[in-house]
């Protein structure tokens, strides 16, 4: 792999993570586009790797006082937060799991990633249009945490979006869209956490000569994904997703007409 697609890959990864438009439909679109190798497993995780340093860096100081009133008064609005992220993020990880071989095999198909990432668009303008509410992070409940994440395991389709799923659902909820995106991040820490660990090994025996490629690509998803952060949550203080919508409908119709040209 080229210094030049190891970049790609890492600005790929920090947008598509963070903003509701899936960072796999892109990663996993784009090699089959301009007929790139398949970067293989390692190099996912490199780059959620990347993503996991941004997401820490930009809210660290939430998971210094979430952890610690977790542990110390769990009664606490910042201890009850905490273990409704932890409750939220089982479902997905178990899904994950479960549908491990499938998603790097059988999803990583261009039509059905075009056709999800139109129908989660159409969600998503749904919600974004009509459910638009003012119930902040610190005040959710059990109800809304535990919905929000089972709907992060239909991630696991690339062209959902984990963010996008979250996002959506927390604005069915009854979330802000800021509140929605917030929670959807602090979400997305133990996800992505869990996964490198689990597979940290593959990462592990990445041959010496690769190292350049894969130390550039975790840099540079890791600066994208903070500033990708920073935006969105700036920017949905005042608008919401209609850009990311006509994104999504407008990718996604590309990717199936892509796929019918080469069959």
């Amino acid at each position: 792999m080229s210094i030049v697609q190891a970049i790609i890959y890492g600005v790929i990864q920090g947008i598509g993570e963070f903003l509701p438009i899936s960072s796999s439909a892109h990663l996993i679109a784009i090699p089959q586009v301009f007929g790139w190798e398949d970067p293989g497993l390692a190099f996912d995780v490199a780059l959620h790797l990347g993503t996991l340093v941004a997401v820490i860096a930009f809210f660290w100081r939430d998971w210094v006082n979430l952890i610690y009133s977790g542990i110390t008064n769990p009664k606490s609005k910042d201890g009850k937060l905490f273990w409704l992220i932890v409750i939220a993020a089982i479902p997905g990880a178990i899904i994950g799991k479960l549908f491990e071989k499938q998603a790097e095999t059988a999803f990583r198909n261009l039509g059905l990633i075009g056709t999800m990432l139109i129908i989660m668009g159409i969600i998503l303008y749904i919600a974004n249009r009509k459910y638009n509410s003012k119930v902040k992070v610190e005040d959710i409940d059990f109800k809304r945490s535990f919905f929000i994440g089972l709907s992060q395991a239909l991630a696991i389709i690339p062209g959902v979006s984990r963010s996008g799923i979250t996002m959506t659902t927390g604005l069915f909820s009854g979330l802000s869209r800021e509140d929605a995106a917030r929670f959807s991040f602090l979400l997305s820490t133990p996800i992505v956490l869990g996964a490198g660990l689990l597979k940290l090994k593959d990462l592990v025996h990445t041959p010496i000569s690769n190292m350049p490629s894969f130390s550039i690509a975790i840099l540079t998803s890791a600066v994208i994904g903070f500033l990708s952060i920073k935006f969105l949550l700036d920017y949905l203080k005042n608008k919401g997703f209609g850009i990311f919508i006509i994104y999504r409908i407008i990718a996604g119709w590309t990717f199936i007409i892509i796929y019918f040209l080469r069959k």
